[in-house]
């Protein structure tokens, strides 16, 4: 782990109150992210790295982390349940897909919270949380954005922004999530879930949801008001899924 800088940013109305921790290279910005939690990093503190020599995704997947891209985990003390940390996936969702469109089109969102990019994976979301006995202490919010390069994946596309740089990606992934963040916090996952929706796949879509080892086919019709996937059967019965990864 090596250490660059350490800053608080400034006033909220210039930076969104994020205290940004930045390192050249770490195992993994949620690694990092998990010590300052737990040694008591407040609310709004963003860890970032150039590199990440273990970096992963959902489902314990590696996240390739070539210099170029942004890696970048936020800790978050919201007061709520536990309940309702899975929200903060799809708030993140939204604005990095928000970020994303700030520089191209043809930015779609894949449930919970793959960003598409002309129909290539550009951006993935892990959430991981952290306690305090029963209690929810912190929500750790980790986002890889592929920007100066992009990995070949046997199984699915990739893509990158191609029109700026990580520094400038970055910055606009602050002021986007600040402004979902905030949305959230005030309003709930209403608002939030529609904004999805503008950028999820059309209704009645097929969709192939894997559950562990199981495949559920369907068709896509919607998101419960938490947030849930609703995938309707071929016998017209919606199943609500709360975890899962959709396939295809």
């Amino acid at each position: 782990m090596t250490a660059r800088c350490a800053v608080a940013a400034g006033p909220e109305d210039a930076a969104g109150g994020w205290t940004i921790a930045s390192f050249d290279r770490v195992s993994s910005t949620m690694d990092e992210a998990r010590r300052l939690a737990v040694e008591g990093a407040p609310d709004r503190t963003v860890v970032r790295a150039d590199v990440q020599t273990g970096g992963r995704g959902r489902l314990g997947r590696p996240w390739v982390s070539s210099i170029g891209n942004v890696y970048t985990t936020a800790i978050l003390r919201p007061a709520i349940s536990t309940a309702r940390a899975a929200e903060l996936s799809l708030v993140a969702a939204v604005a990095v897909a928000d970020t994303v469109a700030r520089f191209s089109e043809s930015v779609r969102l894949k449930w919970p919270n793959d960003v598409l990019l002309n129909g290539g994976k550009v951006s993935g979301v892990l959430l991981e949380a952290v306690a305090e006995g029963v209690s929810l202490s912190a929500v750790l919010v980790g986002i890889g954005v592929n920007v100066g390069s992009h990995p070949d994946l046997p199984d699915r596309p990739t893509s990158r922004i191609e029109t700026a740089d990580a520094d400038t990606v970055f910055a606009a992934l602050l002021d986007a999530f600040d402004q979902r963040y905030r949305q959230w916090s005030q309003h709930g996952l209403g608002g939030i879930r529609f904004a999805w929706l503008e950028r999820g796949p059309d209704l009645g879509s097929p969709m192939i949801v894997g559950l562990g080892a199981d495949r559920v086919r369907g068709t896509f019709a919607g998101l419960e008001p938490d947030g849930s996937l609703r995938l309707e059967l071929a016998d017209g019965s919606v199943r609500q899924i709360s975890s899962g990864e959709v396939l295809g």
